[in-house]
């Protein structure tokens, strides 16, 4: 599978887990169709390929003993790096052969979140985290478990003429859904909108209704965000979606939210609001037909309201991204 992605997707970081989920035990995990072992141990969190090179048996049906992942079928230990410590079947005077290791990945854990690149991550941690403002409270949200392709599911977050329908009420009114024209601008490898004006009668849950200044932003094949402000009161925020996308037609989201307001408050009343917003999501994106996103413009009928999506597509085309799309 790996063979045919291209590094544009392999190369990429991606939310595996919550940190929560990854105790004691190790985990499996599916990454663009690929099985993964996530585990835990006193030095941080590691993945592997979920292969024993042995017998071929899950890695993830095994244990963690002394920061060594042992193998269920053999009890072949492997270390943090890979590679195989001991083979119990062998005398202690042989050499354990070079080629007994596992294929060890690149893994992190950041935001409460594991993250994991099945390829060679230029950057030491997801390049959207160096747009987030260190004064901001960051609050994680999800995941949601989506039954579809993940960049329908960024596109969806990306189309800012949905909000006035799908999420009429609260973050938009359609009354009001003709949108402003806009451009789409690419500076340091990030695509990202002019400003959008919405009315919004319930912008974040708050039940304050207020003209919202919105700009999308792509960083990656999966990775996006929102910057919402608002010019009257200095309220601002940023939206970041992160997609683990498991199958071409399953996916796991996870967000961000980093805000400049209301510092105090529980963080609970903004996760409500997004499960609700996900929930309404959820129908449409699981519902589009075709599953998989059309790379082909000449496929689906675009309008000017729709330029983020377009350079979105295009993007996608041009990264070789071919998981998810059609």
């Amino acid at each position: 599978m790996t063979a045919d992605l291209s590094p544009a997707m392999l190369d990429q970081w991606y939310p595996v887990l919550i940190s929560s989920e990854l105790r004691d035990e190790p985990v499996s995990a599916m990454l663009l169709g690929q099985q993964i072992v996530l585990f835990r141990t006193s030095k941080g969190v590691h993945a592997f390929k979920d292969l024993c090179i042995h017998r071929g048996v899950p890695l993830s049906l095994g244990r963690i003993e002394g920061d060594e992942l042992v193998c269920a079928y053999h009890g072949w230990r492997y270390d943090g790096c890979g590679a195989c410590v001991r083979i119990p079947s062998l005398p202690p005077e042989r050499a354990i052969p070079d080629k007994a290791k596992a294929i060890a990945y690149s893994c992190i854990e950041e935001h409460g979140i594991v993250w994991a690149s099945i390829g060679r991550p230029e950057t030491e941690k997801p390049n959207f985290f160096s747009h987030m403002n260190a004064d901001h409270k960051v609050v994680r949200m999800g995941p949601y478990e989506l039954e579809a392709a993940g960049p329908r599911i960024v596109e969806n977050f990306l189309d800012v003429s949905h909000l006035m329908f799908v999420h009429e009420g609260l973050l938009g009114d359609s009354r009001y859904s003709e949108i402003q024209d806009y451009r789409v601008n690419e500076a340091e490898g990030v695509l990202r909108t002019d400003e959008i004006v919405v009315f919004q009668p319930d912008a974040d849950g708050r039940g304050k209704s207020m003209n919202s200044h919105y700009v999308y932003e792509v960083y990656g094949p999966f990775t996006a965000a929102l910057v919402k402000r608002n010019p009257d009161n200095g309220e601002l925020f940023h939206l970041f979606l992160a997609v683990l996308p498991i199958t071409e037609t399953k996916s796991r989201a996870f967000m961000l939210k980093a805000r400049s307001y209301d510092l105090e408050a529980p963080d609970e009343a903004f996760v409500s609001f997004q499960d609700t917003l996900i929930e309404q999501d959820r129908v449409m994106v699981e519902n589009q037909n075709p599953d998989l996103l059309p790379l082909d413009l000449q496929a689906e009928l675009h309008l000017v309201c729709d330029r983020m999506s377009i350079a979105y597509r295009q993007r996608l085309k041009a990264w070789g991204v071919t998981f998810g799309t059609a």
